[in-house]
């Protein structure tokens, strides 16, 4: 559903190419004001947005700013420009797409009506009026390129420009940033993935080297997958152990108890027998002491009797 209320059919198609010689239409194109486009326009009489960059490693950054720039009016044509590599590599420097792949990744976005191939970078009157272009869209960021402090300057001061906001935290740039700094590591993924060296553009000795890296990785690998299998065993089979020791040693105080008593008291199963409490030791200091004294007793006589025959 569209800003307006109206139903929106999902595009099913790429987005066209623009024609070489321009757009071309019966219906008459009047110049609008920012004011009449946002208030809307004729359903035949679409507003045409124009915006243009080099999309390289599009991403969700440039696909932001394109959905900006498809609501910016309730009826918005999106007309998207793509420069080629000629261009590019002469005023920005080298991309890693090259225009063709750039071209396909714009017509596949959903917010893009119409792809204009080869296009100026910096946008000139003539350009303007072949396309019909009713606004541009960009981010208010001056432009310096081409010698031109601002690529935009003239299409701010026509009162032509409308603009979209950055999305922070994403750039081609900073895309590129990560690549370089985790070279190393790119170049072992793509080896591992069946990229050949030439390929990657990588020496005989880094080849090598990159190789036994992720052999280490994977010994590495191997080595943490059984360590995290042994603790699973040792874990599951010292629960076993535990509980098997709690069970013995649940038994073991059981029959201690049942041997010992509770108190402590050491009681046999025979009643016969007596328990330790009332058992007495064979021999006792006091029966010990009455033997002694009875034989003490008994010798005395023999020791008087000879007493008296020496008194004779």
């Amino acid at each position: 559903m569209s800003p307006s209320g109206l139903c929106v059919q999902t595009p099913r198609e790429p987005a066209d190419f623009a024609k070489s010689t321009g757009f071309e239409s019966d219906i008459p194109h009047d110049k609008l004001t920012i004011a009449q486009a946002r208030r809307g326009t004729p359903a035949n009489r679409p507003v045409r947005v124009y915006a243009d960059g080099i999309f390289d490693l599009f991403h969700s950054g440039h696909a932001r700013a394109l959905m900006q720039a498809k609501n910016v009016f309730p009826n918005t044509h999106l007309i998207v420009g793509v420069c080629s590599d000629e261009l590019t590599h002469k005023f920005k420097g080298y991309t890693v797409m090259t225009e063709d792949e750039r071209y396909e990744a714009l017509r596949h976005c959903r917010y893009v009506d119409e792809v204009v191939r080869d296009a100026p970078w910096s946008l000139t009157p003539e350009f303007l009026k072949k396309h019909k272009i009713d606004f541009v869209a960009h981010d208010d960021i001056p432009y310096t390129s081409a010698g031109s402090e601002d690529v935009y300057k003239h299409i701010k001061e026509a009162g032509m420009f409308v603009a979209t906001q950055r999305t922070e935290g994403i750039s081609t740039s900073d895309l590129i940033t990560r690549i370089v700094r985790n070279y190393d590591m790119y170049v072992r993924r793509n080896l591992q993935r069946g990229y050949t060296a030439r390929e990657l553009n990588v020496g005989f000795i880094n080849e090598k080297k990159y190789r036994l890296q992720n052999q280490v990785d994977k010994m590495k690998e191997t080595v943490r997958t059984v360590e995290e299998k042994s603790k699973h065993f040792v874990y599951r089979k010292s629960q076993d152990l535990i509980h098997k020791w709690e069970e013995k040693s649940r038994e073991f105080i059981g029959n201690f108890l049942e041997l010992f008593g509770p108190d402590g008291a050491w009681v046999f199963s025979s009643d016969s027998t007596p328990s330790s409490a009332t058992a007495s030791p064979p021999s006792s200091p006091s029966s010990h002491s009455s033997t002694k004294k009875g034989r003490r007793s008994r010798s005395s006589p023999k020791v008087a009797s000879i007493n008296s025959k020496h008194a004779q």
